[in-house]
């Protein structure tokens, strides 16, 4: 079975080497080096990374991070291209398939959107279907604070209820290609090609939202 988490993982690191360690990202004023420790952090820090999580403990992600990203950036690929320990639950196949897809997806996207707004990528239909499986479980962490309903329109790929709307709000309704859709709801919505429908209400409503995971 493809492993797509893997492939966006190798296609990453290949991109990282492409831009160079300062190139900008959509991770406001990351660099590259920035985001590449970061991925090293989450992986393999869990002490570190509850700091993503857990305000009090952000200054010493923080600082783990900044000093993470002043090794060889040549060092720090290799070591996201070599994939999760084996300690982590992370190195089982189906579990990194859940975990990383997603992250790794986006955050390649960040990389080469970052460099050029108008950069797109072909994706395989199955790589799509992947990413449309996906999009109810990223969702609920995503948009957390959303107060509309918010329903993924994926044309050929489906359609499906990302959450149900709060009260007095209806639903709005995000059509783009799964990747697409997965990029907005991680709040990057300036890159995205995603068309909103819904009430004027709640469309301003979801455009407020604090997107993102």
């Amino acid at each position: 079975m493809t492993s797509f988490a893997q492939s966006e993982r190798a296609g990453l690191c290949d991109t990282f080497f492409e831009v160079g360690p300062d190139a900008p990202t959509l991770c406001g004023d990351w660099r590259a080096r920035d985001l590449a420790a970061h991925l090293i952090l989450r992986e393999r820090r869990p002490d570190a990374a509850l700091g993503m999580f857990l305000a009090p403990l952000a200054g010493r992600t923080d600082r783990i991070q900044a000093s993470l990203a002043q090794r060889p950036f040549e060092e720090l690929v290799d070591t996201i291209r070599s994939g999760p320990p084996k300690w982590s639950p992370m190195a089982l196949g189906s579990i990194d398939e859940a975990a990383n897809l997603a992250e790794f997806f986006v955050h390649h996207e960040d990389v080469l959107r970052g460099v050029d707004p108008s950069a797109r990528r072909q994706l395989d239909a199955a790589e799509q279907k992947a990413i449309f499986a996906a999009l109810p479980r990223i969702g609920m962490l995503s948009l957390r604070s959303c107060r509309v309903g918010v329903v993924a329109d994926a044309g050929s790929y489906g359609r499906r209820s990302l959450r149900s709307p709060k009260d007095d709000h209806g639903n709005v309704v995000l059509t783009g290609e799964p990747g697409e859709i997965l990029l907005h709801i991680f709040g990057r919505v300036e890159v995205t090609d995603v068309e909103l429908d819904g009430a004027d209400h709640d469309v301003e409503s979801f455009r407020k939202t604090d997107l993102g995971t």
